[in-house]
């Protein structure tokens, strides 16, 4: 999303009944069942469908994603983001991957009544992948140093993807982009706690003086662009159990059983994904302040960062928590029917960024530095 279309932005509002009909006229599938999916701009449902166009017993599970109006707009950009989902999966990652329309597309722009109007949405049908989220589970040290480790197998392979239109990732107005950290400070006054807009406020400042003028010098790929709690599904390792107890799985060794959600999928740099990676998994840590060194660690096993890259990353990490809290409370202003979900990083993502600040630069890094460190002599 670009910092001058966000006013524009409108969130797709589908009824049940409108799911049932798109599957049905475009992928010929009959749905027995359709269940909302959290999404902080798009919509998402899980849908069930009958093996048979008769009815019947639930058959196949797909998720239907329905692009914001914003998105909607970048055909281009959206196939390419598609592709390299499909890209990975044929290399091996567990990616979600889409469902061909009766025509064969992978995406289909529809017209869709929303309310009084009619407004243009992109739809997707893709793959359901098995697992659970690892939102609302602390990670251990061994899925931390697995997730860093296949984000950079990730960002290696993506160093090997082509397409024609692949120069509609250069995404250089995105506000979700770190390289416009900066622009942040339009929407700083959706923040009321004076101490925590204080916080962002020297933070833009640090990027503006450190990062900005560094940008070129850190290494250049294709990135997830949003490696995080609520994209990665985790299930057990050794065991076919149910995989939807939370409590479960953190009684045993897990492995990553699905990835999500490319629409964040840019160029951009290394640093930026591990940096994006290494603040969402700080939020639901028992032990926040040595995830990063986890995470670091994996990375590193594939993808070793240059000093540069290592000396921004701490400030990194702060920006994008402040992306994260500045866009995710001015949002919430204006689409209070998706509070909930836009809560789900404010509610300790404050207190993180708080305590990362008020630590320093120097003690964070000693700590991340010294864990990546340890994995060296194991």
């Amino acid at each position: 999303m670009s910092d001058s279309d966000e006013a524009a932005v409108i969130r797709p509002s589908l009824s049940e009944a409108q799911v049932v009909e798109l599957v049905g006229r475009l992928y010929g599938l009959k749905v027995s069942e359709v269940k909302p999916l959290p999404s902080y701009m798009d919509q998402n449902f899980h849908v069930l469908v009958c093996e048979t166009q008769e009815g019947g017993d639930h058959g196949e599970s797909y998720v239907l994603k329905v692009l914001n109006t914003d998105d909607s707009q970048y055909a281009d950009l959206v196939e390419v983001q598609t592709r390299v989902m499909m890209f990975l999966n044929q290399k091996g990652f567990p990616t979600t991957t889409p469902i061909p329309t009766i025509d064969g597309k992978i995406l289909s722009l529809e017209t869709i009544s929303c309310g009084e109007e009619y407004k243009n949405y992109m739809v997707r049908l893709l793959t359901y992948l098995p697992g659970t989220q690892l939102l609302g589970i602390s990670a251990d040290s061994q899925i931390l140093y697995k997730i860093g480790r296949t984000l950079a197998q990730i960002n290696k392979a993506l160093t090997e993807f082509k397409h024609p239109n692949i120069k509609s990732l250069q995404r250089d107005s995105d506000i979700w982009n770190l390289s416009n950290t900066h622009q942040l400070h339009k929407y700083l006054s959706a923040v009321k706690n004076t101490s925590d807009r204080q916080i962002v406020e020297q933070i833009i400042q640090q990027f503006v003086k450190k990062i900005h003028p560094n940008i070129n010098n850190f290494h250049k790929s294709i990135i997830h662009g949003d490696f995080s709690h609520t994209n990665i599904l985790v299930q057990p390792l050794h065991s076919s159990a149910d995989c939807s107890n939370a409590a479960d799985h953190m009684q045993q060794e897990l492995e990553i059983s699905g990835i999500l959600d490319f629409g964040e999928t840019a160029r951009g740099y290394y640093v930026y994904d591990l940096a994006i990676c290494i603040m969402y998994l700080t939020l639901d840590s028992e032990d926040p302040l040595h995830v990063g060194g986890h995470i670091l660690a994996g990375f590193e096993s594939v993808i070793p960062l240059t000093l540069q890259e290592r000396d921004a990353l701490y400030l990194l990490v702060l920006c994008r928590f402040s992306q994260v809290l500045v866009l995710g409370t001015y949002n919430i202003l204006r689409y209070p029917d998706n509070e909930e979900y836009l809560l789900t990083t404010t509610r300790t993502g404050w207190k993180h960024l708080r305590q990362l600040w008020e630590l320093g630069k120097v003690a964070v890094e000693k700590v991340w530095f010294m864990t990546a460190k340890s994995y060296l002599t194991q």
